[in-house]
């Protein structure tokens, strides 16, 4: 079963071909996906939270590739959906599929996968701004604060178009 992209691209999310992802699909998707699945009090989309999660990296003075790789991390939800975390973890067919996705979004646009340690800091500034997020939004934080931040997020609803545009704007800078 296909699905049509913002680009116009026709493709199926469970067998991607590499010339079908595009980062303008991946940057307008993301833009408009909702954080905790829409029960935030205010919009805060997985673009943001991508583009929060590359700028702790970058204050924690992580490496270009580490802060690319937080960029991307939520890519495969611009073609499968975004599930919450209690869900994704009862489908494992997502989550293959979700992998597999994933790593095709990294090779195509960083040059190669995050090795596992390189995965297991991305998660862990993933985890922590879900913390920050919940904590901000909802008043009582979700998970663990892991190491803290040491960034500036900004939890407040943006623009979308901005949102989009400064993910493209971040991506570009971060592949050079």
């Amino acid at each position: 079963m296909n699905i049509m992209t913002y680009t116009g691209i026709l493709m199926d999310p469970l067998a991607p071909n590499p010339e079908q992802i595009r980062l303008e699909d991946i940057a307008h998707a993301l833009s408009m996906i909702s954080r905790a699945n829409g029960h935030f009090p205010e919009i805060h989309t997985v673009a943001q939270h991508c583009l929060e999660c590359a700028a702790e990296a970058k204050a924690r003075d992580l490496p270009r590739d580490i802060q690319l790789f937080c960029l991307l991390h939520d890519g495969a939800e611009a073609y499968l959906g975004d599930f919450i975390s209690p869900v994704k973890e009862r489908m494992p067919a997502y989550g293959k599929a979700e992998r597999k996705l994933l790593a095709m979004i990294y090779e195509k646009f960083a040059g190669r996968v995050p090795s596992a340690e390189e995965k297991r800091i991305v998660k862990e500034i993933d985890k922590t701004l879900l913390y920050f997020e919940f904590l901000h939004y909802m008043g009582v934080g979700c998970g663990d604060p892991g190491a803290g931040l040491r960034s500036q997020p900004v939890f407040a609803e943006m623009p979308r178009r901005e949102v989009e545009e400064r993910y493209l704007a971040v991506c570009e800078e971060l592949r050079k």
